[in-house]
């Protein structure tokens, strides 16, 4: 597929303009991309290729939104303000039933709750809210026993972890985020787009399988009953959320749920990556390095009862060093459903951000394969400075 990247990199990046552009020449179907990267607070790529799209362009981001989420809790840890060996019904009383009492702050973050879902599964418009999530989840029986085992809290665990910041702050995590984070930097990453963003925003695509890549996705659908089809709401009596349509609505954009509903293009991604561990416009990093280890190292060993990764999660970011070795310990970040990621790497310096419109066949590693040689050509760059 003949293919015009456009944007800027820094001296010494020239490879990653030449890969990003290698991988989208062996696309048959455009995806819209963006591919963003920092180096100790400074960007030195800006790329992007797609019909209708530029470095500007906002799209739906789908669970890098429990990035941004999970920073607020993080800066909020690190403020002594919440408690990670807290039990969360000392936050949310109402949370402490259904044997969840002795669940902690901890235990929540690493997606060993149990509560990927709720009986019967939830509308479409509960998914856009974490405040009525929230209020259902707290008297919903676990999935498992709590603290016991861990899988991925795909829709919900963002309200989860919401409830206890408003429980303990009266704020909402998408108010903190806005004035902590996102104003500060100027990113262009939204918890609750405003409406006159909106022409900005363009709407996500559809996977384009092939014969073969559409019988293996029918062969590897997930039964309505099991843990997976709960946590991805495919369970109890509606059809399976269109995740699609759920991320082209304006009412997610508008509300924001923040474990699936927020829009930002590259630029946001990255920056906000950049802003947690470096110097970035003068401004002291978010995190501290104690913060950053505390949150990053993995908590989580083993397979994940849901998606079946292993060795899966930190504290609300996923453990990046067990999928991509070449990325140090202290690595975190978010993927996204359809195929993008986002992340720190401490080691290195480097912020990374990968947006895609177009949903990529899954691999079941949550990123699309893509990913590996993208960043892996931003960390080659860096360490050749």
């Amino acid at each position: 597929m003949a293919v015009d990247v456009q944007g800027t990199v820094a001296k010494g990046f020239e490879g990653v303009r030449e890969e990003f552009a290698a991988f989208l020449a062996g696309e048959a179907h455009e995806p819209g991309a963006q591919l963003v990267a920092y180096h100790h607070g400074r960007r030195v790529v800006d790329l992007w290729a797609g019909e209708g799209l530029d470095g500007d362009s906002l799209t739906g981001v789908y669970s890098i939104t429990k990035g941004a989420a999970h920073l607020v809790v993080a800066l909020l840890v690190q403020d002594g303000v919440l408690e990670l060996d807290r039990e969360v019904a000392h936050y949310w009383p109402e949370f402490g039933s259904e044997g969840k009492e002795r669940l902690t702050l901890r235990e929540l973050l690493s997606h060993r709750a149990g509560l990927v879902g709720v009986d019967g599964g939830f509308t479409t418009g509960e998914l856009a809210d974490d405040r009525a999530m929230a209020a259902r989840l707290a008297g919903q029986k676990p999935w498992w026993e709590p603290g016991t085992a861990y899988g991925y809290h795909a829709f919900v665990i963002g309200a989860l972890t919401g409830e206890v910041v408003r429980r303990v702050t009266g704020r909402s995590i998408a108010e903190l985020y806005e004035e902590r984070v996102r104003t500060p930097y100027g990113l262009d990453f939204y918890i609750g787009l405003p409406e006159e963003l909106e022409p900005r925003c363009l709407e996500v695509l559809p996977l384009v399988p092939t014969p073969e890549q559409a019988e293996q996705l029918v062969a590897r659908a997930a039964a309505p009953d099991s843990l997976r089809g709960i946590a991805f709401n495919a369970g109890g009596h509606r059809p399976p959320t269109d995740l699609v349509a759920f991320a082209n609505s304006r009412a997610v954009r508008a509300l924001g749920p923040t474990s699936s509903g927020g829009v930002g293009n590259a630029r946001g991604v990255a920056g906000m990556y950049a802003a947690a561990i470096s110097t970035v416009d003068g401004r002291p990093a978010l995190l501290t390095p104690v913060t950053v280890a505390e949150f990053a190292r993995l908590h989580t060993p083993g397979p994940d009862l849901v998606t079946e990764q292993v060795n899966h999660f930190g504290l609300g970011f996923e453990y990046l060093a067990e999928r991509y070795p070449f990325l140090g310990e202290d690595s975190f970040g978010h993927s996204g459903a359809t195929g993008s990621l986002g992340f720190a790497d401490p080691a290195s310096g480097v912020a990374y951000a990968y947006i895609r419109r177009r949903f990529a066949f899954p691999s079941g590693e949550g990123a699309s394969p893509e990913n590996g040689r993208l960043a892996q050509s931003v960390l080659r760059a860096a360490a050749a400075l």
